[in-house]
């Protein structure tokens, strides 16, 4: 993943990120129906649950939209609308978030509605905020996948992660672990605010 460039413009809650092919960028109320191709989609939620159900309808998919706007993340936390740059079509969503129980460590995750798959966007959304994690201080990040998500399992490996094991610390579940630690990602070149 080294010849994509990550751009990263600052926003007012966290960042807008660009690729060469999309733009990761704060979710709105108004994506209430794009979001429910992904987070309404039973392929898409089965692999979320217990920590979230399939969204029934639109206007439940809206309320969860406002509750993740005004939830409060520190740098580099945060969920991201998943855009692709040359329509502004919302395709998915990406988040750096804490792992429950204790919040210490933080897990990267996509989601994207079953017609953008297969097209490496999951890996350059997710490569692209655990670069944003990295370069705001994060030492490591986690990705938790079900045993049977063998999708989940491969882009967490072309994120650049590595399976380290399988635990049943985050939600009761059964779940492999994934890990990259800052000098392990395939870092892309930033260009940014100057610091």
């Amino acid at each position: 993943m080294s010849e994509h460039i990550v751009d990263v413009e600052p926003g007012v809650d966290h960042p807008v990120i660009r690729t060469p092919r999309l733009t990761l960028r704060p979710w709105s109320a108004d994506d209430a129906e794009a979001a429910l191709a992904v987070y309404g989609e039973t392929e898409v939620a089965r692999w979320l649950s217990p920590a979230m159900a399939r969204v029934a309808d639109v206007d439940s998919m809206r309320a969860l939209l406002h509750r993740w706007a005004d939830e409060a993340h520190d740098v580099p936390e945060g969920r991201w609308a998943v855009e692709l740059r040359d329509t502004g079509e919302v395709v998915g969503g990406v988040a750096v978030l804490p792992l429950p129980p204790e919040g210490q460590d933080l897990e990267v995750a996509w989601q994207l509605a079953p017609s953008a798959w297969g097209r490496g966007l999951a890996t350059e959304a997710g490569h692209a905020v655990a670069h944003h994690a990295f370069e705001s201080g994060v030492e490591e990040l986690f990705a938790v996948v079900r045993t049977q998500n063998d999708r989940g399992a491969a882009t967490a490996q072309r994120v650049g992660m590595e399976w380290v094991g399988e635990t049943e610390k985050y939600y009761d579940l059964r779940l492999q672990v994934y890990r990259v630690r800052k000098g392990e990602l395939d870092a892309p070149t930033v260009h940014g605010p100057a610091r």
